[in-house]
C-alpha cells in the first residue's frame, strides 16, 4: 500500500478544516534546487522508532536532503529554547519529535507552525490513521502530525519475587507504599510518558468528578497523589531512571506503559520476569508522538520537511515503529502488521511482549489525554502540589 502524498483530504472540506469562504489552501513551497541539511530534535525518545525510516528518506531522496543532524533534549526545556530563538530571529531546529508534553507546551507558547494550509498535499489523515491515532491527531490542532501511537497505560510494573501481594486497587497501592516505604516510584509527568499517563489515569481509577478538568475536577486525585507522595523518596526527571532502579532492586513497583514494559526488558535493563498489573477502575490513557515544525524554518527546508512527513506515514516506514517494543505497538496508520517489521523487532515482541495486552486493550476504555492548555495546567499543578514537596 502506497500513500498518494498529493491526495486531497477526502470528506474534509475547507470549511470543516477551519477555512472561511473564499480562503484558499496554501500551495507547497518549492523543493530546493540543492540538498539541504535538516536538524531534528527528539524530546520523546522517538528516534528509537523513526530514525531508520528518516534515514531511508535521505537515501530515497538524495537531491532533497544531504544529511540529518539528530539532537536530543528534555521535553520541558526545548519549547522555551525555541521560543527564544524565534524571538531572536534565528531558529536552528527544523523539526521536533515530541510527545504530548512539549507539543502542548509549544502550542501554549505559539511556537509550532500551523500545517493546516498544507493538509491537501499531505496524506488523507482521516483515511490512513488508526481511529484512536486520529483522535490523538486532534490534540495537535493541525500544528503537527502523529507519527506513532500506542494505548500506553498507566500500568504498574513490579518484580514478582519482591512483591508478594500485588495491589489491585488504589487503596491497596497506598497501603502497600506505607508498608514498603520508598519502594514505589514514578517520574515527573511533564517529562515522562508513564508519569503523565499515571497523572491522567488516576482520575478514572478514583472516579473523580471530571477527569478532563485538573483544576476543578481532580479533588480526589490531588489528595491521593499528595498522600501517596509521603511514601515516595523522590520523582526522577525521566522514566529511564525508574526502570534502572526497578532493575537494580532499589524500587519494587513503578508506573509503566506497554512500551516501557517491553523495551527495557528487551534491552536487559529490567529483568525479563518483571510483571505488570492494573488497578480497579483502569482506563487506558492513549499516547502519541508527533512531528512538529517550529515557526521560522526556511521555505526550502519546509518543502522537504512536508515531503518527509508524508513519507513517514507510509506503511513501510511505519513498520519500523514496532522497534524493540518501546512504544508498543507503535504504528499510527492502518494496515501495518508485525510481520512487516524488521526481523529483530519481530523477535523482540515475540520474546518480551505480553499476549494478554490485546485483551486488556479490548476490555478497557481508551481515553485521549487532556487538551494542550489543560495538560500544561495539570503539569503545573503537579509540580506545585506534588513535586515541589520533594525539592
Amino acid at each position: 500500500m502506497t500513500i498518494d502524498r498529493r491526495q486531497v483530504l477526502a470528506g474534509l472540506g475547507a470549511a470543516s478544516l477551519g477555512f472561511g469562504p473564499g480562503r484558499a489552501f496554501a500551495s507547497l513551497p518549492a523543493m530546493p534546487d540543492h540538498p539541504v541539511t535538516l536538524t531534528i530534535a527528539d524530546v520523546a525518545g522517538n528516534l528509537a522508532l523513526t530514525q531508520k525510516a528518516i534515514e531511508s528518506y535521505r537515501r530515497a531522496k538524495p537531491k532533497a536532503v544531504s544529511r540529518f543532524i539528530f539532537t536530543k533534549a528534555p521535553a520541558p526545556e526545548l519549547p522555551a529554547k525555541i521560543k527564544a530563538q524565534q524571538d531572536g530571529g534565528r531558529v536552528d531546529v527544523d523539526m521536533v519529535l515530541t510527545g504530548t508534553d512539549a507539543l502542548s507546551a509549544g502550542l501554549d507558547q505559539g511556537i509550532w507552525l500551523d500545517l493546516k494550509p498544507f493538509l491537501p498535499d499531505l496524506p488523507n489523515l482521516a483515511d490512513v490513521y488508526l481511529p484512536q491515532a486520529l483522535k490523538m491527531q486532534a490534540i495537535a490542532a493541525d500544528h503537527g502530525l502523529v507519527v506513532s501511537y500506542y494505548p500506553s497505560g498507566p500500568l504498574l510494573e513490579y518484580m514478582p519475587a519482591r512483591v508478594k501481594s500485588v495491589p489491585k486497587t488504589a487503596a491497596e497501592l497506598l497501603d502497600w507504599t506505607r508498608q514498603n516505604k520508598n519502594k514505589f516510584m514514578y517520574a515527573r509527568p511533564s517529562n515522562s510518558g508513564p508519569g503523565r499517563t499515571w497523572l491522567m489515569g488516576v482520575p478514572y481509577i478514583l472516579g473523580d468528578s471530571d477527569p478532563h478538568d485538573p483544576v476543578k475536577g481532580w479533588d480526589k486525585t490531588w489528595d491521593y497523589l499528595k498522600t501517596l507522595g509521603e511514601n515516595i523518596e523522590y520523582y526522577p526527571a525521566g522514566t529511564s531512571q525508574t526502570m534502572k532502579e526497578l532493575g537494580e532492586g532499589t524500587r519494587d513497583i513503578i508506573v509503566s506503559t506497554t512500551g516501557w514494559d517491553i523495551n527495557p526488558r528487551a534491552l536487559g535493563i529490567v529483568p525479563k520476569e518483571a510483571a505488570v498489573g492494573i488497578l480497579d477502575g483502569f482506563h487506558w490513557v492513549t499516547d502519541a508522538h508527533y512531528m512538529v515544525v517550529p515557526k521560522g524554518v526556511a521555505d526550502d527546508k519546509l518543502a522537504v520537511l512536508l515531503d518527509l512527513m508524508a513519507y513517514m506515514l507510509e506503511p513501510k516506514q511505519q513498520a519500523y515503529a514496532y522497534d524493540q517494543g518501546y512504544f508498543y505497538p507503535g504504528p499510527a496508520v492502518k494496515g501495518v502488521s508485525l510481520d512487516m517489521a524488521p526481523e529483530d523487532s519481530q523477535e523482540a515482541i515475540k520474546t518480551f511482549g505480553r499476549p494478554d495486552y490485546d485483551q486488556l486493550i479490548a476490555d478497557h476504555p481508551l481515553e485521549v489525554p487532556l487538551e494542550a492548555k489543560t495538560m500544561v495546567a495539570a503539569f503545573g499543578l503537579w509540580d506545585q502540589r506534588i513535586g515541589a514537596g520533594k525539592g
